[in-house]
């Protein structure tokens, strides 16, 4: 294993391995599982909304370029019936966008659902005329020759379309990725194009895109991998500490996912890869994180510790301040008619359901917990004095501290507001047909109600003739920030499929090559007359005029690729001088091969304003960045006389 050029220290497998292999352990192509019935369903209507998609485009076309009346009015009928039929096909997708239920746990506790994302969906690609065709024309080989290699490509590409919901579907939706990298480097030269689209469906209304640019590849790809990571912690038992913990570094990973795809893929063809969305759904991750913090919290507390209730009321301010900023994001102009009604109206509801849950914790701090000794007061009341937003109205902090009666009124008042809120929940939550038919977010909803009336009718006394006041909010705090944690691709080890090509610094698209020369070479009394330097492929930097080399045809700048039809585009330096001091009077045939500079294009890119081209390193990882950066540039070593890009460089030695 070397590190590849450019990338300060990596992962790639660059030598040749002694077999490759393809991860296909996370592919669950016929699971017929409940999601995976949700995922086909979707599968379906992405199908159909993009038939209708291109009726419509007809139709239109047909519109404008008629001048006839009658055929006017026909086309007009037909636009709207199509109109419809689509809008029928949206809504029909949108309702198993909102089917957050299936990809919950199975446990039979009771906890509020998350809000996981479908994959997005693509169309199955035939790689195999293009990419021989270029191994042709490109490399100067058979491309023929190469058919299980692209093969192998497929059946990767075809896998990582249905990943199975745990770490080998990750793994395997990683590694596809990491292979687009060496594929973006052999075989997308600056001047040319592949001349093949890549089809994917928007992951929330369905819409079709295709652009013929891998970085619209590379980010949907990157997006499943976010959307795959929603799915895994939304399934997990937060009942558990491990469950919970799980689902945190689940939804750390989704936010890191989007993201990274945020800040370094721009002018996305689909509205599910635009940075109002991506926006959306990375404040969406940390939002649920800081809900699984909350429930962490609840499930390590004491129950009648002070200190430990007033953590988990500001926990639970603290969700209910991530939400709302969630709901606010949701709301706006660019993404209110995009994202599923459903989704809003929850993260609504979760966002007063949090804001009673703080209330209903500080009523219980104040009303369950013991009162304070002198000897603990200073210590209860530096905590206290930080707990509310504004002050509460009537005695100071101290005699509410010791009070037992003055604890009572305000944590009553604190169950009032409590109670309004739940129920301003519920009001929300009803007004969605979709979030009707989920009956576990009603009975999370329903029980925390009748927990707090059922509070409230304890402390409530009948001689109570003052007026309840209205309790100050939380001051929101939590003692676990989320992290955005960018997906770190290292962990993945990948070789690249196309290894026989030739090392990738030097056989790549930046480089056409002539097709390889055969040519015969016997030792003469002064030996072969050539120099030789360099590694991985080993160059002739040298012919000595009037040598044998020179009258056999080998140039200066010629690579020698074979000896005695041995491939030698992998071999050392010293490997390739030993097969060649090993030849005898009958001399040896070597193949050498020459590159020709590819023009430069002057036409314009398909993704001019990708952000990927600035190669920016992963927070986590910086042995990832060559295969996250979208771009194709690397820094080539000036140290040699013809700026060759040698792993190793070792002395000129003449033969």
């Amino acid at each position: 294993m070397v590190p590849a050029e450019g990338d300060g220290g990596g992962f790639l497998l660059l030598r040749p391995p002694e077999s490759g292999s393809v991860r296909k352990q996370g592919c669950d192509p016929f699971a017929q599982t409940q999601r995976s019935k949700l995922q086909h369903r979707r599968a379906r209507i992405n199908q159909q909304i993009n038939k209708e998609m291109r009726m419509r485009a007809g139709a239109e076309n047909l519109f404008k370029a008629t001048s006839n009346h009658k055929v006017k009015e026909t086309v007009a009928l037909e636009l709207s019936y199509v109109n419809s039929n689509l809008q029928l096909l949206k809504e029909e997708l949108e309702e198993l966008n909102s089917c957050v239920d299936v990809y919950q746990n199975d446990s039979e506790s009771i906890s509020v659902p998350m809000i996981p994302l479908g994959l997005k969906e693509t169309k199955e690609m035939d790689l195999m005329a293009p990419l021989k065709d270029l191994i042709c024309e490109h490399y100067g080989e058979d491309g023929i020759s190469f058919e299980k290699e692209i093969k192998e490509l497929m059946e990767l590409r075809q896998a990582m379309r249905t990943p199975s919901r745990n770490e080998a579907g990750l793994e395997l939706l990683m590694e596809y990725y990491n292979q687009l990298y060496f594929l973006d480097n052999r075989f997308f030269p600056p001047n040319k194009n592949l001349g093949v689209f890549f089809h994917w469906y928007d992951s929330l209304t369905g819409v079709p895109s295709h652009q013929r640019a891998l970085a619209f590849e590379k980010g949907s790809v990157l997006f499943n991998i976010g959307a795959l990571h929603t799915q895994i912690g939304a399934r997990q038992d937060r009942t558990t500490l491990q469950g919970v913990d799980r689902a945190i570094d689940a939804f750390q990973k989704a936010a890191g996912a989007f993201n990274y795809l945020k800040e370094n893929f721009s002018n996305a063809p689909s509205l599910d890869m635009s940075t109002a969305s991506l926006n959306m759904l990375v404040r969406l991750m940390i939002a649920q994180v800081q809900e699984c913090v909350f429930e962490k919290v609840t499930l390590t507390s004491a129950q009648n510790d002070f200190f430990t209730q007033l953590q988990i009321a500001q926990e639970a301010a603290r969700v209910e301040e991530v939400y709302s900023l969630v709901h606010q994001t949701m709301t706006q102009a660019h993404v209110k008619d995009y994202v599923p009604f459903s989704w809003a109206t929850m993260v609504h509801v979760k966002s007063e359901h949090f804001k009673a849950l703080s209330h209903y914790y500080a009523a219980v701090a104040l009303c369950d917990c013991p009162s304070v000794s002198d000897a603990d007061l200073p210590e209860h009341e530096k905590a206290f004095v930080q707990f509310h937003v504004t002050m509460p109205e009537g005695p100071s902090l101290r005699l509410v501290l010791q009070d037992l009666e003055e604890r009572r009124k305000l944590g009553k008042a604190h169950l009032k507001k409590a109670i309004m809120r739940h129920e301003e929940a519920m009001r929300i939550h009803s007004l969605c047909k979709i979030l009707r038919k989920m009956d576990i977010l009603q009975e999370v909803l329903s029980l925390a109600h009748k927990r707090s009336l059922s509070k409230y009718s304890e402390i409530d006394h009948e001689e109570d003739f003052f007026e309840t006041g209205d309790a100050p909010d939380i001051h929101s705090k939590t003692n676990q920030r989320p992290e955005i944690k960018s997906p770190n691709f290292s962990q993945v080890k990948v070789t690249d499929i196309f290894h026989r090509l030739g090392p990738l610094s030097v056989f790549s698209a930046k480089n056409k090559w002539h097709p390889a020369r055969q040519v015969h070479l016997a030792r003469g009394e002064n030996g072969f007359g050539l120099t030789l330097r360099g590694d991985s492929p080993v160059l002739i930097a040298g012919v000595i005029s009037g040598g044998c080399a020179s009258e056999a045809g080998l140039k200066e700048g010629d690579y020698i690729v074979s000896v005695n039809s041995e491939d030698c585009k992998w071999s050392k330096h010293a490997e390739v001088v030993q097969l060649l001091k090993s030849v005898g009077e009958e001399g040896v045939d070597i193949g050498v091969a020459d590159r020709r500079p590819a023009a430069l294009s002057s036409g314009s890119a398909l993704l001019k304003n990708n952000k990927e081209n600035s190669r920016k390193n992963l927070m986590n990882s910086k042995s990832a960045s060559t295969l996250l950066a979208w771009s194709k540039k690397s820094k080539r070593s000036k140290s040699s006389t013809y700026s060759l890009p040698f792993t190793t460089v070792g002395d000129e030695s003449m033969y």
